[in-house]
């Protein structure tokens, strides 16, 4: 006898229109929390809208304009130290959010990038971003940004490294996802 399972989109769909149901019935009521939220999940997603396009266009371009070699020489497995500096610069200039960070290490990780370096970008795209740094910056001083500076960035490649080894020696890879051209 053939074993049903339940597709995996149904907990998803469930999840949305209970959450929507709330927005409707929060709207309805006026309940604030809610209203809150409704706020809040609608600023975020038009925020979404307006940067994911762009970030895609550019990861599309670096694809198909970066070539392979370009990447393994400076940011794979033999590419030595230097390439942890790539990567602090590559994360410091990512802007938005770090969802954009993730398809961007991604498309590294795809093009030869060591699993250490993708680690490094990925920290230093949450930690250093030129925006976020002017910000706090302005905030807290040039000198509290530089003591977090001379101590994340060392124990964000340290750990990189760290993580990039063991999950190498547990052979660790990311799946590319298959294309259907046709």
């Amino acid at each position: 006898m053939k074993k049903r399972t339940i597709p995996r989109i149904v907990p998803t769909l469930l999840i949305t229109a209970v959450f929507l149901a709330f927005l409707g019935i929060s709207f309805l009521t006026g309940y604030s929390p809610g209203l809150e939220i409704q706020k809040n999940f609608f600023d975020f997603s038009r925020e979404m809208l307006l940067i994911l396009p762009c970030a895609f266009v550019l990861i599309g371009l670096f694809e198909a304009w970066v070539k392979r070699e370009t990447v393994e020489k400076h940011l794979g497995r033999e590419a030595g130290p230097l390439s942890y500096i790539w990567a602090l610069i590559l994360g410091g200039c990512t802007l938005g959010p770090m969802i954009v960070a993730l398809p961007v290490a991604y498309a590294l990780y795809h093009k030869g990038a060591s699993l250490r370096v993708v680690f490094t970008y990925l920290g230093a795209a949450a930690i250093c971003r030129i925006p976020m740094t002017i910000f706090e910056a302005s905030f807290m001083g040039i000198i509290f940004t530089v003591v977090r500076y001379a101590v994340s960035l060392p124990l964000v490649v340290l750990s990189s490294i760290l993580l990039g080894n063991y999950l190498e020696k547990k052979e660790f890879t990311l799946r590319k996802e298959e294309t259907h051209e046709g």
